[in-house]
């Protein structure tokens, strides 16, 4: 027969174990919405006020039923484009209905432009991801660039596919060669640029390009936070990485890096909720 003390003392462990199964659910489910003013005298004043919403490393994560939970979110901050830096399947849980899903949810709210992330790369199906994202309508753009025109405003919208499409696993390192050479061919310092590039560790790269304003992801927020620290682990940068979260600015180019949506090999987030990000861009 158990003591009050045992009682007392499994009352205590049951609820420390139940608070600590709603803090993780609470981790990985709830979104956070993370705005930021950029502000750059290259910003042609008819793009003053334009809202990006940027999202990255979805991994096929569901947020309700037709991920109606995330285009909530989006749809709150009335963005004027939506950007996504790679990682809407997960190779090892290829669903790529999920992420269609959201693609098509997402193209009723704003025009959604696309960079491919090392899953797609590894994925062994990216001819079929690609078909699907362009009938939905969705702007690839992997190594290539488009103008955005408004009024008499002209500014460039930049995309660099992953360096894993030259790679076969995380053994093989980060082949970069390819990667430079089209950014080289794409960058124009004459013009507002923004670049989507699913790796935030290549900000030397970028910057030494010049380029304005990089959205970037891959590094999930370091996965595991530790407060007033930040993250402890990414992809490509291992323990207590660099570039995981938030505004990095280095010359005159400014990178702004996506905690992400959803888990890849690790399944838990901690003090790292997932996160869509709203820029506000501002001439100056």
């Amino acid at each position: 027969m158990l003591t009050k003390c045992k009682k007392r003392i499994i009352l205590i462990i049951a609820a420390i174990i139940a608070s600590m199964s709603i803090f993780c659910v609470w981790q990985n489910n709830g979104i956070t919405t993370t705005e930021i003013d950029y502000c750059n005298a290259k910003i042609p004043h008819e793009f003053n006020g334009y809202r990006i919403v940027h999202i990255s490393d979805l991994h096929n994560k569901k947020f309700g039923k037709n991920q109606e939970l995330l285009l909530r979110k989006i749809r709150a901050v009335s963005p004027d484009m939506i950007v996504v830096t790679g990682d809407l399947i997960d190779r090892r849980k290829y669903e790529l209905d999920t992420a269609i899903e959201f693609i098509n949810g997402a193209m009723k709210i704003a025009p959604v432009y696309y960079v491919s992330g090392n899953h797609e790369a590894w994925s062994g199906d990216y001819g079929n991801i690609t078909h699907n994202l362009l009938n939905c309508g969705v702007q690839i753009l992997d190594d290539s660039k488009i103008e955005l025109i408004k009024g008499e405003g002209k500014m460039e919208i930049l995309g660099l596919s992953d360096p894993d499409f030259l790679t076969y696993d995380y053994m093989d390192g980060t082949n970069s060669s390819k990667l430079e050479e089209h950014l080289k061919g794409l960058s124009d310092d004459s013009v507002f640029q923004i670049l989507l590039s699913h790796r935030p560790e290549l900000f030397d790269l970028y910057a030494n390009e010049n380029i304005d304003l990089i959205f970037s992801g891959h590094a999930h927020g370091g996965q595991f936070r530790i407060p007033y620290v930040g993250g402890l682990v990414a992809p490509d940068q291992g323990l207590f990485p660099k570039h995981t979260s938030g505004v990095y600015r280095q010359n005159q180019s400014t990178m702004i890096v996506s905690r992400g949506l959803g888990n890849s090999i690790i399944p838990i987030r901690i003090f790292n909720r997932p996160e869509i990000m709203v820029v506000t861009l501002h001439s100056e």
